[in-house]
């Protein structure tokens, strides 16, 4: 099975396939509320079949070369194989434009140990250093600082804001959009990887 080490702490980056589906939305079920308070799918996987659904979608979309969706397993070192506390995702990728987007999602046991950080730099690394992409994008709601910390602590610069742009939950928040440039990965990643 494919699995990247995501550091000395255990944690692995792994493919989220159809056949994850059960742990999949027991991981959801465990922090639904946490997850769905920015990300639609928190709220739309109720099911073991909406969650084959959601990992099938993606799968179409790999096979497209269009999305890419990964799983982050925390203590893998331990009996059991680690537990799925969250994931990354190429939420768009065009190839032919040179332009992706990477997001993100954790349930709260996975929070505060950069492990989202380094999963996308994972990410950055292989579309730049892979697929040649020339563009990689970072959307959130402004108010989702954690996931804003993570677009500058990848480097990236905060290029837009849209108003209102994003309904969720009855209210209207603004979008922020953030790039790095191939070039400028680059540059900031010459002299080693950063934290």
């Amino acid at each position: 099975m494919f699995a990247l080490p995501l550091g000395e702490d255990g944690a692995e980056l792994r493919p989220l396939e159809t056949w994850h589906a059960a742990e999949f939305l027991a991981h959801i079920e465990r922090g639904r509320d946490f997850i769905g308070t920015y990300i639609t799918f928190g709220q739309s996987v109720v099911d073991e079949e909406s969650a084959r659904e959601l990992l099938c979608d993606y799968g179409a979309k790999r096979v497209a070369d269009t999305g890419f969706l990964y799983g982050i397993w925390d203590g893998c070192g331990r009996p059991g194989g680690g537990t799925l506390v969250g994931g990354v995702l190429f939420r768009v990728f065009d190839a032919a434009t040179g332009v992706c987007e990477i997001g993100c999602w954790l349930e709260p046991a996975g929070t505060g140990r950069g492990l989202v950080t380094r999963a996308c730099r994972v990410l950055a690394d292989w579309a730049f250093h892979e697929r040649h992409m020339h563009r990689v994008e970072w959307w959130a709601v402004s108010a989702n600082t954690a996931s804003i910390a993570v677009a500058r602590r990848l480097g990236m610069r905060r290029e837009a804001v849209l108003r209102e742009s994003y309904p969720r939950g009855g209210v209207r928040h603004d979008s922020e959009g953030w790039a790095v440039l191939a070039h400028e990965w680059a540059a900031r990643n010459e002299d080693g990887p950063h934290p």
